[in-house]
């Protein structure tokens, strides 16, 4: 009898999703969906507000990565204003950002994916949490807490607090960096520094036992979509964008973010509230492509730091198309992150008290771009004569991956599905897919304790089978 499973909602993953999967007579996979069961309603509820207010406003979209928001948001305000924002802003905010990552990445590493990369993926449920990591390694879980605290530390360092700042405005920052908190930032690198490449060391000796989840998580082929910059290295806020095929030929570069209607656009599908964009030129779907750290690792010629263009060559000894390796990326990041940071704050300018350009709006329509954890983000405003915003669309870094995810699901739910068996483990590598990802479907929505997982076999006139729940 043909069966259909949900997953209800997915664990271990920011925000609130579930996933379906049908089985045919045999007791096999037909098809599977990654749903997306929240709506973000800010492209509406803005309309009406004041331009200004934009960035303070689109930082409150998530707790997890409002710098990104903040970022994006006050790019395209930027634009509006038609300024060229002092030098120093701009470097701050590249800081800012770096910082974010940091704390992000370590965030889905650590406290999301750990528990089955260091637990196992067919550990009891009870035991495959950040709880369970402190109790086999304890360093391991010591060290994610303090890699975190150090990139929320220098976000509440910089922009006063770690959670929703304002402190990145249109023009450029509201206040200096002054000499202490620079300072302090610098005192805490060579830790994180420690902790990145002691969690790389470790990370290749678990690598070998998920050869079998390496080789599912390749099966999506799309292309990749990211910030570039001259130097043809990592780039998280300046920059055309690239696409280049899954095997690393480019397909379009030097492309102008300001006209990204022409070569990107966004399908909708019936199962889901998060919205598939895809590379306009080859249409849907065979122009989906991925973001994120492994699409940015992917589409550049290297790092551009020492420590990460080290590891940077491990990374590619790999096969570079598949989603697991969105964790190796990730850390590969981190590194990059401090380094990064430590070279922003030895310059000399980064001091420099001339921080923000002023003007009265000089264009009616504003594009911001960055990088965000998750991969590239866009905010697109346009504005009446009195500065009102009057449309407002985003691409959110998580949206471009999901066609990817959704794919993925199937292909994982394939290899792992057979015979209408069904056990936890199963289960779990579905949702470590997603993980891989580190989708953000927050959305300033907060989730306390864990989360219930709830499985439902279904029947195909929809009647319930069994309940599995845990």
């Amino acid at each position: 009898m043909a069966q259909r499973i949900v997953i209800d909602p997915v664990t271990r993953i920011e925000g609130h999703a579930k996933i379906t999967i049908q089985l045919n007579d045999a007791g096999d996979v037909a098809d599977a969906h990654f749903h997306v069961t929240q709506v973000r309603g800010f492209e509406k509820f803005v309309e009406g507000r004041p331009f200004h207010e934009m960035p303070a406003i689109m930082a409150r979209i998530c707790g997890i990565c409002p710098v990104s928001h903040l970022i994006a948001s006050a790019k395209a305000c930027d634009e509006l204003l038609a300024v060229e924002i002092p030098e120093t802003a701009t470097k701050l905010r590249q800081i800012l950002n770096l910082a974010q990552m940091i704390q992000s990445h370590a965030l889905s590493f650590f406290y999301l994916s750990s528990p089955d990369l260091l637990l196992g993926m067919d550990e009891d449920p009870a035991k495959r949490s950040l709880f369970g990591v402190a109790e086999v390694d304890p360093v391991l879980a010591r060290d994610g807490v303090r890699l975190r605290q150090i990139g929320q530390t220098i976000i509440e360092l910089m922009a006063g607090k770690r959670i929703h700042p304002s402190w990145v405005v249109p023009g450029g920052v509201s206040a200096p960096l002054s000499e202490d908190a620079r300072d302090a930032m610098l005192t805490m690198i060579p830790e994180g520094l420690d902790i990145a490449r002691r969690t790389l060391e470790w990370y290749r000796t678990v690598l070998p036992y998920f050869e079998d989840e390496i080789a599912t998580f390749a099966n999506v082929k799309t292309l990749f979509m990211g910030l570039t910059n001259a130097d043809d290295t990592l780039e998280f806020y300046h920059g055309p964008v690239r696409i280049t095929s899954g095997t690393g030929e480019v397909v379009a570069d030097n492309l102008n973010a300001d006209h990204y209607a022409g070569f990107l656009q966004e399908a909708v599908e019936p199962w889901t509230f998060l919205k598939t964009p895809f590379y306009r030129q080859m249409g849907y779907p065979q122009g989906v492509y991925r973001v994120g750290p492994l699409a940015r690792l992917n589409i550049v010629g290297r790092c551009g730091t020492p420590r990460a263009d080290e590891y940077l060559g491990l990374f590619r000894e790999q096969d570079t198309q598949s989603s697991f390796h969105y964790h190796t990326a990730r850390l590969i990041e981190i590194m990059y992150g401090l380094e990064k940071i430590e070279m922003l704050l030895r310059e000399p300018s980064i001091l420099k008290k001339r921080i923000r350009s002023v003007a009265e709006p000089n264009r009616s329509r504003g594009v911001g771009v960055s990088e965000a954890p998750r991969g590239t983000l866009l905010h697109h405003y346009k504005i009446d004569e009195n500065g009102l915003i009057t449309r407002a669309n985003l691409i959110i870094a998580t949206g471009n991956n999901n066609y990817a995810m959704d794919r993925g699901v199937f292909e994982v739910a394939k290899r792992y599905i057979r015979g209408g068996n069904i056990n936890d483990g199963m289960l779990n590598r579905v949702e470590a897919l997603i993980r891989a990802f580190d989708p953000c479907l927050s959305c300033s929505t907060h989730a306390v304790g864990q989360m219930p997982m709830r499985v439902e076999l279904l029947a195909p006139g929809g009647e319930t089978v069994e309940v599995l729940t845990r």
